[in-house]
């Protein structure tokens, strides 16, 4: 399966070395992270030394080589946001969730990080799950965007 994957995402691109940081991208969508696996795969068809295609994952904050929540959140650690609060925010989601800033939950339901600036700062202190951004939260807010909702 994965090396199915991995060889579409080879073809799209044709094979072209030039086309490696796309490729790279197009691994993380697919399996929300660049498995081992996926990479010598990758290397093995193009020719690319696992330490070249590691250099490559771990320079760029979008690639992870471990796996991501379906769902990733975003805290906004930017000036504003910290004047109003943010470090508070991620205390409250990592006591919340049981994981630390960087980290998966158990689950793999949510990957929480923190950013520098989303540049919303008129939202201060603001929270992007995904794409959806969530504006002026307070601890208990944030804290309710990942709680599972209720069934009646």
């Amino acid at each position: 399966m994965i090396h199915e994957k991995v060889a579409a995402i080879i073809d799209k691109y044709e094979g072209d070395h030039e086309s490696l940081i796309m490729m790279l991208q197009d691994m993380q969508d697919s399996f929300r992270y660049l498995p081992e696996e996926a990479l010598r795969y990758l290397g093995e068809r193009l020719d690319i030394p696992m330490t070249q295609l590691y250099a490559v994952a771990t320079f760029y904050k979008a690639f992870s080589l471990t796996p991501q929540g379906d769902h990733t959140i975003h805290v906004c650690c930017g000036t504003a946001c910290h004047v109003k609060g943010a470090d508070r925010i991620v205390d409250r989601l990592e006591r919340e969730l049981h994981v630390k800033e960087g980290g998966t939950t158990l689950d793999k339901r949510y990957t929480l990080k923190t950013v520098r600036c989303v540049g919303a700062c008129s939202l201060a202190p603001i929270v992007l799950i995904d794409e959806q951004a969530h504006g002026r939260l307070t601890q208990d807010k944030a804290a309710k965007l990942v709680r599972p909702k209720k069934t009646a």
